[in-house]
Formats: C-alpha cells, structure tokens, sequence
C-alpha cells in the first residue's frame, strides 16, 4: 500500500508539473507585451502601404500593422490579425464580433454614431484616377461614366451621393484598378494614399490622378460603440507620438517625415 500509495503522488507530481509548464507557453502575437491581453485586430489584407499580406512571408505587413503593434506595446496588450473585407469589417465594429479595427477607416459621423474612434492618426481624401489618355479632368466630369470604388467606402459613398456616375464598387480596390487599366471601367475614386501607391508600384505611365483631393478625412483606430480599449489606445497613440516611435513608422512606409 505505500509503494502503491507513493507512486500514486509521484504520477501527481508530474502531472501538475507538467501543467505548470503548459501554462508558460503562449502563442505568438503581433506585440511584445506577453503579460497583457491578446486582442483580435480586424484588418484588410490589401489596402498597401497601409496593410497587406507579404506574399513571400505571408505577414502581414504595413503603417497601420506596425502602427497598431506599437500601440499595443505602450498600451501593454498583444494583437493578433485577422483579415477580411472592408465592408465585414465595419459590420465585425457595429456588432462586437472583433474588439479593434484597423484599415485605414475614415472617421464620419454617420460611422460614429454605430462605431467608436481612437483619436485620428493620418489625414487621408479622396482622388480621381483615370487613364493616362482620358480626357477626364475632375470629378465633375464623371457623370454618365463608369467609376469603380470600394464596397462600403467613403469613395463609394461620395460617387453616389455627389454624382450622377454607375458606380461599380469591388471587395477589393486592387479589382477596381486593374479593370480600370482594361478600359473597363472610365475612372476610379479612392483614398489618396492607396491609389499614389499602386500607380508608382504597377501603373506608371497608364494611370494618373485628377482633379482636387476631395473630402479629406482623417483615418481612426475601429472599436465596437463605447468599448473600453478607446483610452489606454489613445493614451498610447499619443505617447508613440510624442517619444518619436510614430515619426519612425511614418517615414518607413512613406519616405518623409509626417507633416506637422
């Protein structure tokens, strides 16, 4: 009985142990604060130089990646990605399925009334793209053509409410340009940053952009209404701020300091 009963608390022993063990290891995450929380962020998987997954590491990668990650660092919490459609990821916001989002959301008042914002981190607008050939000069030309823009955009949003073009809008902007450099559709109207990127990177000498910047509008961190993560975000956004991190990621992705 007391071997039987000494082996019973030896296999005890090693159980718990093992346990313990068990519990120290955590999956990675996008953040090195590894005591905090982890937090699904909900993103685009193609909106460069923002956010996108590198095709060669399949990371995700981008200013609003390494901006969050910052974040997170200051704010003590961790973040995982997870990508999806533009549109879904406003409705993931409005519903709580997913605590933050990031894709370069514009903050409106209509999104403020269902959404909450962190404090601003880019002033965007939107840009008419067209043809390298196209007589299109601005945005008041458009009427009766076909313009692409993405589905639940503020672009796509403006087009409908500003003029009388078919608008055609895509899950992906990507979709919209490259049927815009088939002659399928006449222009494009998107946000300002995204399109510069892809004509440099894919278009040059067959797009260019027209026209003024139109409803410039700042980008917001996503969180479902009155979540509590608005001010440790805030709190932490405005640190990385001010102790030069942001300046750092700004100047990565876009080659010059951020205007003051």
């Amino acid at each position: 009985m007391k071997k039987t009963l000494l082996g019973l608390i030896t296999l005890l022993m090693i159980s718990l142990l093992a346990a313990c063990g068990s519990n120290e290891s955590s999956g990675e995450s996008g953040s090195d604060s590894a005591e905090g929380e982890t937090y699904t962020v909900a993103t685009d998987a193609n909106f460069q130089p923002f956010e996108y997954k590198n095709p060669e590491t399949g990371e995700m990668e981008g200013f609003d990646i390494d901006l969050v990650k910052a974040v997170a660092k200051e704010a003590g919490f961790n973040v995982d990605f997870k990508t999806m459609e533009f549109d879904g990821l406003l409705a993931s916001m409005q519903s709580g399925k997913f605590p933050i989002g990031v894709a370069g959301i514009s903050i409106t008042e209509d999104r403020k009334e269902t959404i909450s914002f962190s404090d601003s981190y880019y002033d965007s607008g939107l840009i008419l793209a067209v043809p390298e050939e196209s007589d299109i000069q601005s945005i008041d030309d458009v009427d009766g053509l076909k313009v692409g823009a993405r589905q639940g955009s503020t672009s796509e949003e403006y087009l409908k409410n500003n003029t009388d073009a078919e608008v055609v809008a895509y899950p992906e902007i990507v979709t919209a340009y490259m049927n815009l450099e088939k002659d399928r559709l006449d222009a494009v109207l998107y946000d300002l940053p995204n399109v510069k990127y892809y004509i440099k990177e894919n278009a040059e000498g067959k797009l260019k952009t027209v026209g003024d910047v139109l409803e410039g509008q700042p980008y917001g961190i996503a969180f479902p209404k009155d979540s509590e993560l608005v001010d440790p975000v805030n709190e932490a956004l405005e640190t990385i701020k001010e102790n030069g991190t942001y300046d750092e990621i700004y100047k990565k992705w876009f080659g010059t300091e951020p205007p003051q």
